[in-house]
């Protein structure tokens, strides 16, 4: 039950158990997704080739406070020819993971253009964005700070709710406590929603 991946039913109060959250998980090629994808879902590294199209996985996700959480993740292939591809994938997600290669200081100005361009799409405004950090146990990977100058984090619309987090995919350090803030944030954001809706 320690790994963070368990066969229990979603105990909320509040949201009907059958309630999983739609997520996806997008970056350039090579920085990692599927390796988080399968380490979630296995928690064991699965040594994987380049995506594709998609992968799509229901992942039962125990977080802090042990109540479990179905997150149903779309892992796309992050190859230039395949990231037009992008936004209909993120049509009514509840959140975006994008990971990010950081030791590949060479393409982090090309990771920022997509990240920036998927998170300005009309439909995606206001969606939580989780920025994984992956690589983060190399010698040679940039600091967060860095990560997120790179990324010009500060530019993103300000309806835009992110979290960065520094992991290790292969032995999925940082992966349940990225998560975590994930759904935080898609929780508050739900909340907002529902008060605007009795507003009206």
């Amino acid at each position: 039950m320690g790994n963070g991946l368990s066969d229990q039913t979603p105990i909320f109060s509040s949201l009907p158990s059958f309630q999983s959250f739609h997520i996806v998980i997008l970056g350039l090629d090579s920085a990692g997704k599927t390796t988080v994808l399968y380490r979630l879902q296995f928690n064991e590294f699965v040594n994987t080739v380049p995506t594709k199209g998609f992968n799509t996985e229901k992942i039962k996700v125990t977080l802090g406070n042990s109540k479990t959480v179905t997150f149903h993740f779309w892992d796309v292939g992050g190859q230039e020819k395949l990231r037009p591809l992008w936004k209909s994938y993120t049509r009514c997600t509840d959140g975006i993971v994008f990971v990010v290669d950081s030791v590949d200081v060479e393409r982090m100005e090309e990771a920022k253009t997509e990240l920036h361009k998927i998170t300005r799409i009309s439909e995606n405004q206001g969606v939580p964005v989780l920025i994984v950090a992956n690589k983060q146990d190399l010698r040679n990977s940039l600091s967060l700070s860095e990560i997120e100058k790179m990324l010009a984090m500060s530019e993103l619309s300000s309806s835009t709710p992110w979290h960065l987090q520094p992991t290790c995919a292969i032995i999925g350090d940082g992966l349940k406590e990225g998560l975590e803030k994930l759904h935080d944030m898609i929780i508050k954001r739900r909340k907002m929603l529902r008060q605007q809706k009795k507003k009206r």
